[in-house]
């Protein structure tokens, strides 16, 4: 989600119904989106990955840790050349006039992105010399992310190139993605390449406006056309006539505001556009319907058979730098294909009956589409989207419930940060029949949240959720901050419990999950339904219970779960299942809460195990008891949630209501703990003065009854000592700890931007 930090999650799932492959299956190291019948998008390419084609490079390996090459590369292995006249070969299966191809180059030392070409051939024969670049990948740090290769983490290294062969090549025609020099650059990692026959160009409608022939439009893009855009969109909205867009690549320097009008293209080939302000850098190229704060949501807007491809390199969350926004209502986008700008489609409500369909979405900055604040009976269907830089098909009720909205048929590719298909908040939402692979960080799958500013009361989620038909193939990663998996399938009660909705998740598959397979953390999760859900291969546990859940289970289905202890339950009782019948593989009898083991891939027991373990692990984990735990706290300002003190980074914090003390902050240890000393840390920047903050430590095995742990006292938080405060009290045994503070000599509230409890 664009506006946001974000945190990690990984694991997976299999659905009870038979796996169909095409035929011929996509060519991938692992199982490939395109592999199951009947779900995901449909699409007018032909997807083939480079390590299985023939070859004269090196592979990156299989691993799926974070900031590896491989971790973002779809089926988690791509191929790497590094001396001219290295290639990749790959053999067409149906004629194809052009190609669209995913690569890696390495960043400059100044983070600003290399440039480079790459030949296509077949045999002796130079089709085109393509250019490929950095400049729209590598970022580095915490969100919200930078281009500065001094930070740490590097990270979304992958970039997409397209281009039309000038013929078409038949069936059997061997086509190379070949070096020709280093001297621009000393690598080129290729992961997968798409080919696709492209259609003539679509001829202009009869009576339509042109905005070349009309109104004077550049399609070479040498001078802005924005003006000239936005008055052919004027006069088509004024007199019922479409608005056409020949071919051409326009530039851009802001958007074209769209209401009552269509605006079609020579399609996503031909018609192009693009371009941002030369000096006005939060300018660029984007389709906008008209807010609701100046007259909207547009009405009866169709755009079509175009491409907005744009020149955002960086993320900047305030900058409305989207190839769609605003709010429009009963409109269509579809063919089109929106590639490097922030998001794809980042609509702000209320709106009703908007459609996404038949699109891609590509290389985008932050999320792939975004229904943001009252958007309703809304939908993206038939859509592929690939290497977005936060969550893939997003919405978020943000104060303004969404309702009737819809995800289905769409194919999504490692988004590189948070889910594929995710709901923060929300009545009534519908997610069916999408395909799913490769999450890298900080997100899972599918996921449903009571999360972000506000997502509650009203807006939470409610009414009935269908999640159906449903397949994630290594979804979920690890969590860079809290260093634990997040599941697949995940529940997240973060700004209350999720108890206003029945939940409904059938006929799911959940493959090769990197971590758990389905998940729960934060606050209660009730009204959950799992019919015909299989989960094959996870690497760490079946079901992981960070918070209480009740769910009925019917025919879940577990295999390849890489620990003998099946469930991970840090909740106790307050996980309930009702076993509906038909349920194999896992066992809520067969859990462990404890320190979290390393991920394990490849198995495939034969039968789940049969004996729990006769006594719980006795052996409490080293180090920070309350990374990732659950927190809650009497009050939150603005955006500073108590679920920033566990998540591992100083720079992110909680702060209370201001003038309103005492405040209380408490953690969930997940199950009773010896502790002993608490270490507090405020964001280290110098910004923060020096301040003593007058708090006291309690403690409780049940979280009603509290006991004092260490009397109130005076706290010193020095910008010289990294802004950090131990606490040290006689070892004493809590599930819950709370700090209560009554003062704070730098601001009226409490603040705090770790919450670190130690067993001694």
């Amino acid at each position: 989600m664009a506006n946001r930090r974000l945190w990690c999650a990984l694991a997976a799932l299999t659905a009870s119904t038979a796996i169909v492959l095409n035929a011929p299956s996509a060519q991938a190291a692992g199982l490939s989106p395109f592999d199951i019948a009947g779900r995901g998008a449909t699409v007018p390419f032909v997807e083939q990955e480079a390590e299985k084609a023939a070859h004269t490079g090196t592979s990156t390996g299989t691993s799926r840790v974070y900031g590896r090459l491989s971790s973002e590369a779809s089926g988690r292995e791509a191929i790497t050349l590094d001396a001219a006249g290295e290639y990749v070969e790959f053999t067409l299966t149906k004629p194809a006039n052009a190609v669209t191809f995913r690569y890696s180059i390495p960043d400059n030392a100044a983070g600003t992105g290399r440039d480079a070409t790459l030949d296509v051939r077949t045999g002796p024969t130079l089709i085109k010399t393509v250019p490929v670049t950095s400049k729209y990948s590598w970022y580095y740090g915490y969100y919200p992310f930078s281009n500065n290769p001094g930070d740490p983490l590097p990270h979304h290294f992958y970039d997409e190139a397209r281009t039309l062969f000038g013929t078409t090549y038949q069936a059997g025609t061997k086509i190379r993605l070949q070096v020709s020099s280093t001297a621009q650059s000393p690598t080129f990692t290729i992961d997968l390449a798409d080919f696709e026959l492209v259609p003539d160009p679509i001829a202009k409608p009869s009576g339509a406006i042109d905005v070349v022939a009309d109104y004077g439009a550049d399609p070479s893009g040498a001078t802005d056309s924005t003006a000239k855009f936005q008055a052919a969109v004027n006069a088509g909205a004024s007199s019922g006539r479409v608005v056409y867009v020949p071919r051409g690549n326009f530039t851009l320097y802001s958007h074209v505001i769209v209401d009552r009008v269509t605006l079609a293209g020579a399609g996503p080939w031909y018609s192009v556009l693009g371009g941002r302000h030369p000096t006005q850098r939060n300018l660029a190229a984007g389709i906008y319907g008209k807010y609701n704060n100046e007259g909207g949501p547009s009405q009866n807007v169709v755009v079509r058979d175009l491409a907005v491809i744009g020149d955002i390199r960086e993320r900047v969350d305030n900058d409305q730098v989207n190839a769609f926004g605003g709010a429009m209502s009963n409109s269509t986008i579809d063919n089109v294909w929106m590639q490097h700008t922030k998001v794809g489609a980042w609509m702000d409500g209320p709106m009703d009956r908007f459609t996404i369909r038949n699109s891609r979405i590509l290389d985008q900055t932050a999320d792939g589409v975004n229904f943001h604040i009252g958007v309703t009976n809304s939908t993206v269907t038939n859509t592929f989207v690939r290497n977005t830089g936060d969550d893939a098909l997003a919405m978020w009720a943000e104060n303004v419930p969404n309702v009737g909205n819809s995800f289905t048929r769409n194919t999504i590719v490692a988004p590189i940060l948070a889910n594929h298909l995710v709901s923060y908040g929300g009545r009534d939402i519908v997610m069916t029949d999408n395909v799913v692979s490769e999450s890298v960080s900080n997100g899972g799958g599918l996921h449903v949240g009571n999360r972000y500013p506000g997502v509650t009361g009203p807006t939470a989620v409610a009414g009935t959720w269908t999640l159906a038909r449903n397949t994630l193939i290594r979804a979920g990663n690890s969590d860079y901050n809290w260093n634990f998996g997040i599941g697949a399938l995940w529940f997240w009660g973060d700004q209350g419990p999720i108890t206003g909705a029945a939940i409904n998740v059938t006929d799911t598959d959940i493959l090769d999950s990197s971590y758990a397979a389905i998940q729960w953390i934060g606050n209660q999760t009730t009204g959950l339904n799992l019919t015909n859900v299989n989960i094959s291969g996870a690497g760490t546990f079946a079901l992981q219970a960070q918070a209480p859940a009740s769910a009925r289970f019917t025919n879940v289905r577990a295999a390849g779960i890489a620990q003998s202890q099946t469930v991970y339950n840090c909740a106790g009782a307050g996980l309930q299942i009702a076993d509906g019948g038909g349920n194999s593989g896992w066992s809520t009898a067969n859990s462990y809460c404890g320190p979290w083991p390393a991920p394990q891939y490849g198995t495939t027991p034969t039968s789940p195990p049969t004996t729990p373990p006769t006594t719980p692990p006795t052996t409490p984990p080293a180090g920070n008891l309350a990374a990732g735990r659950p927190v809650t706290a009497t009050s939150q300002t603005d955006v500073y949630g108590p679920g920033n003190v566990t998540d591992g980074n100083a720079g992110t914090y909680w702060e209370s209501r201001n003038n309103a003390f005492p405040q209380s902050i408490t953690v969930d240890l997940g199950q009773n703990r010896s502790i002993a000393r608490l270490v507090l840390k405020l964001p280290p920047a110098t910004a923060w003065a020096t301040r003593t903050q007058t708090l006291s430590v309690l403690g409780s095995t049940d979280g009603s009854s509290f006991s004092t742990l260490k009397a109130s006292a005076g706290y010193v938080f020095n910008p010289a000592s990294a802004n950090t405060a131990t606490v040290t009290f006689p070892a004493s045994t809590a599930r819950h700890v709370r700090l209560t503070f009554t003062g704070n000599t730098g601001w009226p509230a409490g603040q705090l931007s770790e919450f670190e409890v130690h067993p001694s």
